[in-house]
């Protein structure tokens, strides 16, 4: 179950897992994303108090806690143990109760919990792993029929290489250089392909931009660089 990652990526986020929590390091453009990531989630799926949320690739907990603090009782699951560590501190240290994580695979955690959970987020993972369909697929089998799933990701295409490499990563140094590799970045056009196939209902789609002079992100309805996409599984037919 765990042959769907790169070690290469688990060493590279294993490297900054003391940097997660640090706002002005490495992951500072995640949580400066994460309040609008957070906000478009409950806008599409509705209140988080209560549900019951699985949180795949989620690092160091940043949407995970998040989650959490909105009331909805959260499982985090990564393969990067340093960074689940970090994770785990870090919502002790905050009293957050409400927020577990275990280092599982996504497909081996959706043959031990299938469709047990009211919404699954998978942010900024797809494009780290070897097989992104596979995840789809997992993160459709843990979700009760009628409820949410959501992905963000980045698009492929000549200005996502120019802003999320060149620039992102060698320019403006938002992020280390080697974070992403070009060749794993996924078009709208297959993600949706991808969850159809594994029985989600695209819904709503999100574009995220960033304007390097006021340093400031926004949502839009442009794709073309980084994207989120919402999906349901469709309710099980009355009986």
């Amino acid at each position: 179950m765990m042959s769907n990652a790169d070690p290469k990526e688990l060493a590279k986020f294993s490297e900054l897992a003391h940097k997660w929590w640090d706002p002005e390091s490495e992951f500072r453009p995640l949580h400066q994303i994460n309040p609008m990531r957070l906000g478009w989630i409950e806008q599409q799926a509705g209140p988080l108090a209560g549900r019951q949320v699985v949180d795949v690739g989620c690092g160091g907990g940043i949407l995970s806690e998040a989650m959490a603090r909105q009331g909805a009782q959260v499982l985090g699951v990564d393969l990067a143990d340093r960074s689940l560590k970090v994770a785990q501190l870090h919502a002790m240290e905050a009293g957050i109760s409400q927020v577990q994580y275990r280092l599982v695979a996504a497909e081996a955690l959706a043959a031990e919990q299938p469709a047990r959970h009211d919404i699954v987020t998978c942010m900024e993972m797809l494009e780290h792993v070897p097989d992104p369909a596979a995840i789809v697929q997992a993160c459709s089998d843990l979700v009760k029929p009628g409820g949410w799933v959501f992905f963000s990701t980045l698009n492929r295409n000549a200005k996502a290489f120019l802003f999320a490499i060149v620039g992102a990563e060698y320019l403006l140094k938002l992020l280390p250089a080697g974070t992403h590799e070009y060749a794993k970045f996924i078009k709208p056009s297959e993600l949706l392909t991808w969850s159809r196939a594994a029985r989600l209902e695209p819904v709503g789609t999100r574009g995220l931009e960033y304007n390097p002079l006021t340093r400031r992100y926004w949502l839009s309805d442009d794709l073309s660089v980084n994207y989120m996409i919402a999906c349901r599984k469709p309710a099980a037919p009355a009986a």
